[in-house]
């Protein structure tokens, strides 16, 4: 669980944004406030959680259940030879490794982050600024600390969107009223949105994700109100509320330069990634839709013809053409590999 809280909420990524889109003092409270929630989720762990309902959550975890990014995780995008790593990286072979990585990392963070811009903008536009200091009691100061990190965690709930995606609903909030702690907690809580509280019951069945659910609430709203009473003392709590980001208005700056290099940088590597003949390849129901060494589509595979069983639910290739392939074995996982992609 603390690789979980910090891969999500303590990555250089989303301190970049949080900085950019709601200021420096969101980012530190992100990057204290982590460490904080990872010491009371162990904390809660050894109190609610008995050993039982964890040796019953790793048998469940052993059955291998596939996931969507599991070709993703699967690919061997090393890049290994003779050289210093500068002549490795700017290899062929390390420019097709820099494209793959880049446009699969897309791949798993493009629903959130579109669906986030899009409900920020949504309820930027639509939702009137009364509706939110109604809901956040920005005129009791008080009552806005109490009840900020208590809510925070079920709007994100039911926003259906996690990490990065969720900074731009964060601004509507933060522009709105809500207290600093209120947003931090909102930000922690991409933990327990539908989409993952569904991947928990699937991998760890419902009495550990149930359990998960509780105490990833409970440490997120404490959390928010240790970063808080951190803060305030400390002077950190920004004083305004001003959102750059959610003004309706389109300016020529240093961002706007940024974005066209970025754009270019996305162009060139997402056509060598199109051109490089070979990507991840979903499996189902035991057949492999794959590719040649041109990139032509040369029909279904079974898993039995690239040496595994029948139960092959997805397979990726390495720079070298090698099919690795994921699949379920009388219950437990089993890998194979094969050379060449054709069997």
């Amino acid at each position: 669980m603390a690789f979980e809280i910090a891969s999500t909420n303590l990555v250089i990524e989303l301190g970049i944004i949080l900085a950019v889109m709601l200021g420096w003092q969101f980012t530190l409270a992100e990057f204290v406030g982590g460490p904080i929630m990872i010491i009371l989720v162990a904390l809660a762990f050894r109190v609610f959680v008995s050993q039982k309902i964890i040796e019953q959550a790793k048998t469940h975890a052993d059955r291998g259940m596939p996931g969507r990014m599991e070709g993703h995780a699967a690919m061997d995008m090393s890049v290994t030879g003779d050289g210093p790593f500068w002549r490795r990286l700017f290899s062929p072979k390390g420019f097709t490794s820099t494209s793959r990585l880049y446009v699969m990392n897309w791949a798993s963070v493009i629903v959130d982050v579109v669906g986030g811009l899009v409900i920020a903008g949504c309820l930027a536009t639509w939702v009137p600024d009364s509706f939110w200091r109604h809901l956040f009691f920005t005129g009791h100061p008080l009552a806005a600390e109490i009840w900020g990190p208590l809510i925070g965690p079920a709007i994100s709930l039911v926003a259906f969107v996690c990490s990065i995606g969720n900074v731009p609903l964060a601004a509507v909030l933060w522009s709105g009223g809500m207290s600093f702690g209120g947003v931090i907690s909102f930000i922690f809580a991409d933990l327990i949105i539908v989409p993952i509280l569904l991947i928990y019951r699937k991998y760890y069945g419902t009495a550990m994700a149930l359990r998960l659910f509780a105490i990833f609430y409970a440490t997120m709203t404490v959390a928010g109100y240790i970063v808080e009473a951190i803060f305030d003392p400390l002077g950190l709590i920004p004083t305004t509320r001003h959102v750059a980001a959610l003004q309706p208005h389109i300016s020529l700056n240093s961002d706007t330069y940024l974005n066209i290099v970025a754009l270019v940088l996305t162009a060139v590597l997402v056509t060598r990634f199109l051109r490089s003949g070979r990507s991840a390849h979903a499996v189902h129901d035991g057949w492999l839709s794959h590719r040649g060494r041109n990139g032509e589509h040369e029909g279904p595979m079974s898993g039995s013809a690239l040496g595994v069983p029948e139960q092959v639910r997805a397979c990726s290739f390495d720079l070298d053409g090698r099919a690795k392939c994921l699949s379920i074995c009388c219950g437990r996982p089993y890998s194979a590999a094969t050379q060449g992609g054709k069997g």
